[in-house]
């Protein structure tokens, strides 16, 4: 690749962005950006300031001092640093999710991170998920897909992540977090969650891991071959 390129994957909670986008990240030699991470790290920090995430001018108060750093580690894993401190195992606990979802929201945090993710595609190729990436973020992206699997599916897969980290949490729970987080996600008033015009389409919903990255690194690889025409 003689100039950065850059791939967007989009789509609601639980869909399986993040392992599915690491994965391609490593099979096409591309560095793997996880947004949701970095606000996950933003919700987090404002929790620890004891502001609530749906208090915007308190949030907004806040980011000057919030310093949040990513690295990766020996294995190629994103690690998230929030003020020195490595957070990445905190953010994903499970009330750090809804945290996120309303810190995302607000339209000073997204202002607040935009420049970071994009610098970020500038500098580097790069596969990046998200809910905006191809909308908002990279535009004009050189691969967007959207990618997506019904709630139901997308919770089982969700509950049994938290089942294997010990968590006793209630697949009804979880679908009902999801749906709420899908509804919150598609209607807030700043970069609401939808697929890019130009974003293809995968549902993985009746798709095992391995047969969605192959499905998305398919994708990747045709649009590099030919440019994302057919």
């Amino acid at each position: 690749m003689n100039h950065p390129i850059s791939v967007a994957i989009d789509g609601p909670s639980g869909a399986g962005k993040s392992t599915i986008a690491r994965a391609a990240a490593e099979r096409f030699g591309l560095i793997y950006v996880d947004t949701g991470a970095i606000y996950r790290t933003v919700a987090c920090a404002v929790h620890r300031a004891g502001a609530s995430c749906t208090d915007g001018a308190a949030v907004e108060a806040l980011l000057p001092g919030i310093r949040i750093e990513m690295t990766y580690d020996d294995a190629g894993a994103q690690r998230m640093l929030l003020g020195g401190e490595d957070v990445s195992d905190a953010i994903r606990a499970h009330e750090n999710s809804r945290r996120a979802s309303q810190v995302s929201a607000l339209p000073a945090v997204r202002a607040f991170l935009l420049e970071m993710q994009r610098s970020l595609a500038r500098e580097h190729s790069v596969i990046m998920d998200g809910r905006d990436i191809g909308t908002v973020v990279l535009p004009d992206a050189t691969v967007k897909i959207f990618l997506t699997a019904s709630p139901q599916r997308r919770a089982e897969r969700r509950w049994k992540e938290l089942r294997e980290k010990g968590a006793d949490t209630a697949l009804e729970q979880v679908l009902r977090d999801i749906e709420q987080r899908d509804y919150a996600d598609s209607h807030r008033e700043t970069a609401p969650l939808r697929q890019a015009e130009d974003a293809v389409l995968i549902d993985t919903s009746d798709l095992t891991l391995e047969q969605s990255i192959d499905a998305v690194c398919a994708e990747i690889a045709r649009h590099l071959r030919t440019g994302g025409a057919e």
